[in-house]
């Protein structure tokens, strides 16, 4: 295992292999799903505010204040 302090995946494509740190896929899926939403609002599907009320309603179901479980 190589320990040189990278921290990301590793991408195999047609037998070459590329490092790809989380900074990097954290940027790649923000960016994608900004692509996603602008499309989805330019062609009507959806409105701002319904996705806004769908990203607050998500997170008030799995996001809650409070303290972290008790380990057993």
């Amino acid at each position: 295992m190589d320990h040189d302090g990278f921290k990301g995946v590793i991408i195999v494509k047609d037998g070459v292999q590329k490092k790809v740190s989380f900074d990097e896929l954290c940027l790649s899926n923000t960016m994608s799903l900004e692509a996603l939403v602008s499309l989805l609002v330019k062609k009507k599907i959806i409105k701002p505010e319904e996705l806004l009320d769908a990203i607050r309603s998500i997170k008030s179901e799995r996001y809650r204040t409070g303290s972290p479980p008790e380990e057993p």
